[in-house]
């Protein structure tokens, strides 16, 4: 039968069945939850019967895509865990998927260099990367995790997060604390892109343990982090627009930058900018000198 044998016709080795909701199956979920935001109309082919549940029909994904159509049900399934590249970039293609994510799901696959992710010693910020954001006095600079933990951050970076009870990780602080929906003015495409970096770092490795106690926390704490979690988008860090606003100065509008760091894979080096001569320039300005007096006067309450 044309079931039991791969798309190039060799024979196909047994493998278990465990059920399309089997847990570890994170290739099986992606391609799920990818399906189900598609349909007919956006792909272009014709709706016909009734649908049970929204979304394209594994049928149809697979036409797109020029599979066998019992070979992609194998592969949302968890029966089918070794797809070649050119069927990956072929779903890819079917479900539109962005730059994003198709390497997400060549990640997940396993078709990628370096498709596991293998976290530096520890999570200490060096020496030299600190002096290196500590030289943006003026840009609020700080070192990110790959599960958005803040690792290092200079002052004015410290500063931009004091309205959070605890600056510690960036999904944490716009999920969980109340300050954050304040803090973030456009609180809906933040929570989705932050929700949208986690599930790429879950691609290189999604069984990570401090990535899976963070969803586990989120998931639990936020329905709006769970739906959107199991959405499945897949967003990556470059450099896009922050509308902010600050207790202490108000409304600010900044541009960020993402940089890996090349020697911790899985770090980045994030910093944010505001126009010269803005409003948003002159309230950094403020916000620092605020947090420098602040300290400053700290300090000084308890020597003699």
């Amino acid at each position: 039968m044309t079931g039991d044998r791969s798309p190039s016709g060799a024979p196909r080795p047994s493998s278990p069945s465990p059920s399309d909701s089997g847990s570890g199956n994170h290739l099986g979920d992606f391609l799920r939850a990818r399906r189900a935001g598609l349909g007919p109309q956006d792909v272009g082919m014709p709706s016909y019967g009734q649908r049970r549940v929204p979304g394209l029909r594994r049928e149809e994904v697979a036409v797109l895509a020029g599979v066998n159509a019992d070979y992609y049900a194998r592969l949302e399934q968890g029966r089918e865990r070794h797809p070649s590249a050119q069927i990956l970039d072929a779903l890819a293609d079917a479900l539109r998927l962005d730059t994003d994510a198709r390497e997400h799901l060549h990640r997940l696959a396993g078709t990628t260099p370096g498709h596991r992710f293998t976290p530096p010693a520890g999570e200490q910020v060096g020496p030299a990367l600190r002096d290196l954001i500590d030289g943006y006095p003026g840009a609020p600079a700080f070192v990110i995790s790959h599960t958005l933990d803040i690792l290092a951050a200079n002052a004015l970076a410290q500063a931009l997060h004091s309205p959070f009870g605890q600056p510690d990780n960036l999904a944490r602080m716009a999920f969980l604390d109340p300050a954050g929906r304040d803090f973030y003015t456009r609180w809906d495409a933040t929570a989705e892109a932050l929700a949208g970096h986690l599930r790429q770092a879950a691609g290189p490795d999604p069984d990570h343990p401090r990535l899976r106690a963070l969803v586990r926390e989120l998931t639990a704490r936020s329905p709006e982090f769970s739906r959107l979690w199991n959405a499945h988008t897949v967003r990556g860090k470059t450099r896009a627009a922050k509308h902010l606003h600050h207790p202490d100065v108000g409304p600010l509008t900044l541009t960020y930058h993402a940089f890996d760091v090349r020697e911790a894979p899985g770090r980045q080096l994030i910093i944010y900018q505001a126009a010269p001569g803005s409003a948003a320039a002159h309230a950094l300005t403020l916000l620092g000198t605020l947090h420098a007096t602040s300290r400053g006067t700290a300090g000084g309450t308890g020597s003699p």
